[in-house]
C-alpha cells in the first residue's frame, strides 16, 4: 500500500470526513484490520480563508505549496487537497513536488460521466461557483456546468462560511439548499455536484431527485484506487 499526504484543514470538518472516508474505503477493500497509510498536513483554516476573500491566491498557493513539499518529505507517495476551493491553486501544488496530486475536479467529472450525465448543477463556494478553474476542469471533460442564480450563490456561500465550516448545522440552510438544487434540476441538471466538502455535511441524495455526487467520496475513493494499484 503506497502512503497518501493529505493536506486538509480547509475546513478541518470536511478534512475528518476525508480521513474517515479514506479509511472505511481501505477497510472495506481489504477488510480485517487494515487502514490507511496516509499523512494529513492540517493548516490553520482562519488566514486561508482571509487570503481568499483579498483575491491573494498566489500567497495561499504558496502556504499549500509549502504542506505539499513537507508531506513529500514525510513519504507520501500521492498527494490528495482536502477541499474543493483550493483546486484553484492545483497546479501552483503540484509544480512544488515531485509526486502526484490527486486533481479532487477530475474524479468528479469521472464519475459523472460513468454514471451517463452530461449537465450538472454545483452546489459550492461563490468561488468555486463564479470562477472558471473548476468549471472550465468539469467542461474540460465534455460537462455542461449550471450554478445557481447570484442570490442563491451568496446564500450558499454564506452557509458554508458562516456556518458549516463552524460544524453549525441548522434545517433553515438545509431547505435554502434544497431550493437551490430544486432550481437547478428546473434548468436542465441530469445530477448535482456537492462541489464544496462542507456541503455533505448539510444534505445528500434524498434531499434532491436527481443523483447526487459527494467530491469527499469520490476523491477518498480514487486515492485509495491509487493507493492499492501494484501499477503506479
Amino acid at each position: 500500500m503506497k502512503t497518501i499526504g493529505l493536506i486538509g484543514g480547509m475546513s478541518w470538518e470536511s478534512t475528518r470526513i476525508y480521513y474517515d472516508a479514506v479509511n472505511v474505503e481501505v477497510r472495506t477493500r481489504l477488510g480485517g484490520l487494515h487502514s490507511a497509510k496516509c499523512i494529513v498536513h492540517s493548516l490553520d483554516f482562519a488566514p486561508i480563508a482571509e487570503m481568499q476573500a483579498a483575491g491573494r491566491w498566489e500567497e495561499a498557493g504558496q502556504v499549500l505549496a509549502g504542506a505539499a513539499r513537507d508531506l513529500e518529505r514525510g513519504g507520501a507517495e500521492v498527494l490528495g487537497l482536502c477541499t474543493n476551493t483550493m483546486h484553484k491553486v492545483a497546479d501552483q501544488v503540484q509544480a512544488a513536488v515531485s509526486i502526484p496530486l490527486l486533481h479532487l475536479a477530475d474524479t468528479t467529472a469521472a464519475a459523472v460521466r460513468d454514471a451517463g450525465l452530461t449537465t450538472v448543477g454545483l452546489l459550492a463556494t461563490g468561488f468555486t461557483m463564479e470562477q472558471n478553474f473548476y468549471r472550465d476542469r468539469l467542461a474540460g471533460h465534455g460537462l455542461d456546468v449550471l450554478v445557481p442564480d447570484a442570490d442563491d450563490r451568496a446564500e450558499v456561500h454564506r452557509i458554508i462560511y458562516d456556518e458549516l465550516v463552524r460544524d453549525v448545522l441548522r434545517p433553515e440552510p438545509r431547505d435554502a439548499f434544497r431550493r437551490a438544487m430544486g432550481d437547478l434540476v428546473a434548468e436542465g441538471a441530469e445530477g448535482i455536484v456537492f462541489g464544496c466538502t462542507e456541503v455533505g455535511l448539510l444534505v445528500g441524495p434524498d434531499d434532491t431527485g436527481v443523483p447526487t455526487f459527494d467530491t469527499v467520496a469520490l476523491h477518498a475513493a480514487a486515492a485509495v484506487d491509487w493507493m492499492l494499484s501494484p501499477s503506479r
